[in-house]
């Protein structure tokens, strides 16, 4: 059947079960399952929830079961999340932050912020101390919960003032985590900070911020560090050959200008293969690919084309 005769039976299940309280807004057909669609319901008594669930009207199904318990299930979840949310919109608005988005897959909220040399540590110190109180609130009264680590992405005021925002008739769920809104924020460079959990806590003090750039600037900037990189070993190694691995480039404690990220490298040409790179060299420059100091060698860091094993930075 098609997705109008799925919405049209979600609906009817949602009058049976949930009358008054459950409303279709989205349905989308799936791929590539044989047949049923992805609904979306919006909650008339929590603003902020959103229900999604698979039915099949052709089969009578829901997630090919009986579709009481799947909705069942459903709505207690949107539920479950929608409180969650609340609990991170609101501790994050209590410490100065607006959350402007969030990631569906991790949960990693996104906020505005435009960090300089001279406050980036005390910004970072602050958003570690608001993601603390964030997991805490949020584990609050559960048994068994471990924060292990968080994550928080920073926006600029200018990329944030122009995102789109979504119809506030939609879920906050729903607008928070859009696919339209999130295509908007990652399309410029951003901020994403790791915070790390020390005895079940999150340290304030852990944060460590890198730059998450667009596929094209990403290219861009590996290409010339690669480069730059080459033209140094070749001094000693004249027949040297740059990997074309890419490492998780981390900003330099303290700054907005340096990165530090290791370059992998062949001594030498590996026959008809390309070069994984056996070797590796840690390397801090500037925002466009330029070394700034020596290049810090680490030695080997892979047998053959075996494992990389590379030391923490």
């Amino acid at each position: 059947m098609s997705t109008k005769e799925d919405r049209k039976f979600a609906a009817k299940l949602a009058d049976t079960y949930y009358p008054g309280v459950l409303k279709v807004i989205e349905a989308h057909k799936l791929f590539p399952q044989a047949g049923g669609s992805e609904i979306t319901f919006a909650m008339t008594d929590d603003p902020d929830a959103v229900v999604r669930m698979r039915v099949d009207a052709d089969a009578g199904t829901c997630n090919t079961h009986t579709c009481r318990g799947v909705m069942d299930d459903a709505v207690e979840r949107g539920r479950r999340e929608a409180a969650a949310l609340r609990v991170l919109v609101d501790t994050f608005r209590r410490c100065g932050h607006e959350v402007i988005a969030i990631e569906p897959q991790t949960g990693a909220p996104w906020i505005v912020a435009s960090p300089a040399n001279a406050t980036v540590t005390a910004l970072l110190k602050d958003i570690g101390s608001c993601v603390r109180q964030w997991k805490e609130e949020a584990g609050s009264g559960k048994e068994g919960t471990e924060v292990k680590g968080a994550a928080v992405n920073l926006a600029s005021p200018s990329v944030a003032e122009g995102r789109p925002r979504g119809k506030k008739s939609q879920p906050t769920a729903m607008r928070l985590g859009s696919t339209s809104l999130l295509a908007a924020l990652t399309s410029h460079n951003y901020y994403s900070v790791g915070y790390a959990a020390t005895d079940g806590r999150i340290d304030p003090a852990s944060g460590s911020a890198r730059i998450v750039r667009p596929f094209e600037a990403r290219e861009k900037f590996a290409a010339a560090v690669h480069e730059a990189v080459g033209n140094r070993l070749r001094a000693t190694y004249p027949r040297v050959q740059v990997s074309d691995y890419d490492w998780v480039w981390r900003l330099e404690p303290g700054t907005v200008d340096r990165v530090t990220g290791y370059v992998l490298y062949c001594e030498e040409p590996d026959g008809d293969k390309s070069c994984l790179g056996d070797q590796a060299v840690l390397v801090t420059t500037d925002l466009h690919g330029e070394p700034l100091g020596e290049l810090r060698h680490v030695g080997k860091v892979r047998e053959g084309r075996g494992p990389l094993r590379l030391p923490p930075m």
